[in-house]
């Protein structure tokens, strides 16, 4: 997989100009643990911004982060082992469609809200203290940078009341912009607009349409962007050969280093490169021989993984990064549902009530899409995500017939107790 000599020799370079090996500090990976920061920027939207009407409030919290951290981490492993595709590349923020889905589980009533709860593993109201307190004890740093933003967009009709109480909530906890809008071409525009300025232009579109039932989307953005600890240096990059599980090998841009956490469990081997100031790490993990990455990670669980970093060892780890650049995106309503939600996308059994009411049908799901991007170089990485829960109204039943009396016709006026015509007539022509 990499030219050993190469290799070696990159790592005796390293070694003489290093002094000494990176101290010692474990830190949980980018993908379980909680990536929050803060935005100030704001998009140049059309839309009309309801901000000035709706202030996020002062809330107390007495957030359980051991059971946050828990609940993380389990629906971490979970989502990736379900969008896992063999041989595809996969990228999943799990962060980002647990802040877009329990905005959305504000909102949730009766049966809806226990199934969005026992899926993503926390009541709702645990998820905004959890959010809440966690956001406010960040801080962003110039070296590594986590920037995440929440919006609302609801449709501006008068058939769709949204409840202010929802509303409320969200722009407590999650700070979130709140946008009344046509939802028309301009709106997809705006929406669009924003996700790109929030994740620094790496997701450029989240919503390719907005079908004319839709009332709402709830929308999250999250930018990482981190210097490595100890960038690399020219001397420690080099070719060498990926090789895929089935055999075939393509050629690579690596980067050589000397890292001091090691990884290990009955299935894998791995270590972590810190970022500047070591508030986050790369996870690596490498399968055994013979061992499939759908398989290792079919084995996780969100405990184990929290054992696995958690009993991680200090020594020294000859490590090989390829410089990669990756884009994913998925429509997750099947995941979802085979996750635990199910009556959330059922137009008859959805209970979304606490988000507001329309005349038109009852609300639910219609879509949660999810897009991500991530560039790992030899300076640092740089990673995106967009998560946007789609609420639409239940649509009337269409016909499945079609009559317009548009030729010759017979008509009648029926008594409809008796089932008898009072009246009978024919139509041959319009004019007469």
């Amino acid at each position: 997989m990499r030219n050993k000599e190469n290799y070696q020799m990159i790592i005796r370079g390293r070694d003489m100009m290093k002094k000494k090996i990176l101290s010692v500090l474990l830190c949980m990976g980018l993908m379980v643990q909680g990536m929050f920061g803060a935005l100030d920027v704001s998009a140049d939207v059309q839309a009309e911004d309801l901000m000035q009407e709706v202030q996020a409030g002062e809330v107390g919290t007495d957030a359980d982060t051991t059971a946050g951290n828990a609940a993380v981490s389990d629906f971490s492993v979970r989502l990736l082992q379900k969008c896992m595709e063999d041989g595809e590349n996969s990228l999943i923020s799990p962060v980002s469609v647990l802040y877009a889905l329990a905005m959305t589980a504000n909102g949730a009533k009766g049966n809806t809200l226990s199934q969005m709860g026992e899926t993503l593993g926390m009541p709702v109201s645990g998820f905004n203290d959890y959010f809440y307190a966690y956001m406010a004890s960040l801080s962003a740093e110039e070296k590594c940078k986590l920037l995440f933003a929440n919006s609302i967009w609801f449709k501006d009709v008068g058939t769709f009341q949204v409840n202010p109480d929802f509303l409320q909530v969200n722009a407590d906890y999650y700070n979130a912009s709140l946008y009344k809008a046509p939802f028309d071409e301009a709106t997809k525009d705006d929406i669009n607009a924003w996700v790109s300025e929030h994740t620094d232009s790496m997701i450029e579109e989240i919503i390719d349409e907005i079908p004319d039932a839709v009332v709402m989307y709830l929308i999250n953005a999250v930018c990482f962007d981190a210097q490595w600890e100890e960038p690399y240096l020219e001397s420690e990059q080099g070719k060498g050969t990926f090789t895929l599980e089935d055999g075939q090998t393509r050629e690579a841009d690596f980067m050589y280093s000397t890292e001091s956490t090691y990884l290990k469990d009955d299935m894998a081997e791995g270590f972590l490169k810190y970022y500047a100031d070591k508030k986050y790490a790369f996870a690596a993990l490498l399968p055994d021989e013979g061992t499939s990455v759908k398989e290792y990670v079919d084995s996780l669980t969100g405990e184990h993984l929290t054992q696995l970093l958690a009993n991680a060892e200090q020594t020294a780890v000859d490590a090989a990064i390829p410089k990669f650049s990756s884009e994913y995106d998925v429509n997750m309503n099947e995941v979802l549902k085979q996750m635990g939600i199910t009556d959330a996308f059922d137009k008859a059994k959805a209970d979304l009530s606490g988000i507001g009411q329309s005349s038109e049908g009852q609300l639910y799901i219609s879509r949660v899409l999810h897009k991500t991007f991530i560039d790992v170089d030899e300076q640092g990485t740089k990673a995106g995500a967009s998560t946007a829960v789609e609420i639409a109204v239940e649509s009337a039943m269409l016909s499945e017939k079609q009559i317009y009396l548009d030729r010759p016709f017979v008509y009648m006026i029926i008594d409809c107790e008796t089932n008898t015509p009072i009246f009978t007539g024919t139509m041959m022509d319009i004019q007469k």
